[in-house]
């Protein structure tokens, strides 16, 4: 038995493990393409899988999809992303997900004491902002937030 080189919507959705109206959504916001028969049904060629993977690992560590879609615009179309296209997009996302991850880690240990609010109201708290020092830098908890690398 041949393999189909083009997928109907059903047959991605299946394989992808994802809804009919994920992949509408994802086309429509010009992360995977399709085309049209003459019957004006939807088809897809097979690179289309890899792509999804891709989108749906890249959501599941919280890139955005304007950036999702940047990445994958760099890739050639109609071409099933390679290993090496993976490690260019992966790197570029890199740096964001280190300051998240960094991010995180200052709250996970700060929460049990104090979340940086500036609220003075705890004598022992080592975030504490005496005197509102942190105001001239902007709202929010100032000390909680990690500055991107320079």
């Amino acid at each position: 038995m041949a393999i189909a080189k083009e997928l109907t919507v059903g047959q991605v959705a299946m394989r992808a493990g994802v809804a009919v109206s994920a992949l509408h959504f994802y086309e429509a916001r010009g992360l995977i393409r399709s085309h049209r028969t003459a019957g004006n049904q939807r088809r897809y060629g097979r690179d289309v899988l890899r792509r999804v993977a891709i989108i749906r690992i890249a959501q599941e560590v919280g890139i955005s999809l304007a950036d999702i879609a940047a990445a994958l615009d760099s890739l050639p179309e109609g071409r099933t992303p390679t290993r090496a296209d993976w490690n260019l997009l992966s790197s570029t996302w890199r740096d964001d997900l280190d300051r998240r991850i960094n991010q995180l880690k200052k709250l996970r240990d700060g929460l049990t004491d104090c979340i940086g609010c500036g609220c003075m109201s705890i004598d022992r708290c080592p975030l504490r902002n005496r005197e509102d020092r942190l105001a001239k830098q902007g709202a929010g908890a100032r000390r909680l937030l990690v500055k991107p690398a320079s």
